[in-house]
């Protein structure tokens, strides 16, 4: 039986190597295009498809291995009679190796100045194809979708005279995951030029970064999976310069700390632990910040995650090298800072592009059986209706305070409370199951410094005994959503005690 390989690619890293040697192993080298010219240029024997199928290239290239002589060599049983007799009668050789990488759809949309017509232009058709009948008929040819292959399909042929169904059973499933994935991008990106939000299927495609060690838990496994066209302003797509490898909860509290610090424009340091923040401060320069956030919580820090909005500078990388961290991210590191951060052999430290930050993803979480989406929480003050439902308006330094308290709320886990003032986090309740106890830990961490601070509620009040807890500690300023039937009571406890209340509205529920 004549030994023969498809070899059609758009990405021809190694493929002219890979060639040689199927020449070199007694392979008749089927190709076209560019492809057939870089293996003709480099001395390998190559036929065209149009000699094969006796039919020219046509439509710009869009018909060129759309051909029964070409199907049939691909999806014939080669030990079934019947197949052989069609195959013989209608002068169909078989082809045992197929080698195809599909037009670059994903990098062609990635281009800012991309059209329409140059992306429905890089919708490979005969590509799939070819893949799906030789990943179909993977008893008997073997099908390479990813040049990472080849020395494997080579060392096979070169040891047992052919590639061994293990190997072609395993390429097939890569095929599979591959178009599907790309089928997933295209699906996504004409779904998005119609502007359809919630189509009858959803489909997503993730690529694997790094598999880890375990989850959340040593029993339970994981791995990390970044989305191919993702937002860069992400954990997914950060520099890691130094430390160990991330965990599973190291990457769970960073994109929270990524989060977080997103919300400020001046200089700003975050600490996150667990999900939620345990200090979150701005200053004149990010020394200045990451003291103020220091500062808020000295003991909760401790293992944390850090985010900071400005270049590490050896001043701060000092500061930053005198506790116990987990993660420390940044736009950039001077050398200084390095040298100091580095001298630590564990801390991770990672860089991110601060300039990405105007991606709007859709959120995704998973449920047993199915899959939540929603839009990512952007919402600020500035959309927000706000109005002051307390007799007292609130003085400027109260609204600064309100401003920074809001922003930092919406990150922390229901129930949520923040006590802060204009330029720090100064007490945090996260994650009670009454919005009162969230109020009484964040009251009791922020202590004196709860007098004349700003209290932030991530919801309404249900009744009025937040804000006379509030009071008592010295609170002189509340932002809540209001919407509650019992507003009325929470409205005249604050005009009791002669705090300002504003409402905005806007929930900031964060489960």
């Amino acid at each position: 039986m004549k030994k023969r390989a498809l070899i059609s690619v758009s990405d021809k890293t190694g493929v002219v190597e890979f060639a040689k040697q199927l020449a070199g192993l007694g392979f008749e080298i089927i190709s076209t295009g560019g492809t057939k010219k870089a293996l003709a240029d480099n001395g390998v024997p190559v036929i065209g498809v149009s000699d094969v199928t006796g039919f020219p290239e046509i439509l710009d290239g869009r018909v060129k291995t759309l051909n029964p002589l070409i199907h049939g060599g691909l999806l014939a049983k080669f030990d079934d009679p019947s197949h052989v007799a069609q195959m013989t009668e209608h002068k169909i050789d078989p082809i045992q190796i197929v080698c195809v990488n599909l037009y670059p759809f994903q990098q062609t949309i990635e281009k800012p100045d991309v059209t329409v017509d140059d992306a429905i232009e890089n919708i490979d058709i005969g590509g799939p194809t070819m893949l799906r009948s030789a990943a179909k008929n993977h008893q008997y040819v073997a099908v390479v979708v990813d040049p990472a292959d080849y020395e494997k399909v080579i060392s096979d042929l070169k040891e047992a005279g052919e590639v061994k169904f293990e190997t072609k059973r395993a390429l097939a499933a890569k095929v599979f995951r591959h178009t599907a994935a790309y089928d997933s991008i295209i699906a996504g990106y004409m779904t998005e030029l119609v502007g359809l939000e919630t189509p009858e299927k959803l489909t997503v495609t993730y690529e694997l970064k790094q598999p880890l060690r375990y989850g959340e838990n040593p029993h339970q496994k994981a791995a990390f999976y970044q989305k191919p066209l993702g937002s860069k302003f992400s954990i997914a797509y950060a520099t890691q310069l130094h430390g160990k490898e991330l965990s599973y909860n190291n990457i769970h509290d960073a994109d929270a700390a990524l989060q977080m610090v997103r919300e400020f424009d001046a200089p700003a340091a975050v600490a996150v632990k667990h999900m939620n923040p345990c200090g979150i401060g701005t200053g004149s320069d990010i020394f200045d910040a990451f003291e103020k956030a220091f500062a808020a919580d000295p003991v909760s820090i401790f293992g944390g995650i850090i985010a900071l909005n400005r270049e590490v500078d050896k001043k701060t990388a000092e500061k930053l090298h005198e506790i116990f961290l987990e993660i420390v991210i940044a736009p950039s590191f001077t050398e200084e800072a390095l040298a100091v951060l580095t001298s630590k052999k564990n801390i991770r430290l990672l860089t991110i592009d601060f300039n990405e930050q105007g991606t709007k993803e859709m959120t995704l979480t998973s449920v047993e059986g199915g899959l939540l989406t929603q839009d990512a929480d952007r919402h600020s003050l500035d959309d927000a209706n706000i109005t002051v439902a307390t007799d007292r308006q609130p003085t400027e330094e109260e609204w600064e305070a309100l401003k920074f308290g809001w922003k930092v709320v919406k990150h922390v886990k229901s129930n949520a409370i923040v006590v802060s003032d204009k330029h720090m986090t100064l007490g945090i309740g996260a994650g009670q199951m009454n919005r009162v106890g969230s109020a009484k830990i964040a009251l009791e961490q922020a202590g004196e410094k709860a007098k004349g601070a700003a209290l932030a509620s991530d919801a309404f009040f249900p009744m009025d005994d937040t804000v006379e807890a509030a009071a008592k500690a010295g609170i002189t300023a509340i932002i809540q959503t209001g919407g509650s039937i019992k507003d009325a009571d929470s409205i005249k406890k604050a005009n009791e005690y002669g705090i300002a209340m504003v409402l905005t509205g806007v929930r900031h529920f964060k489960h």
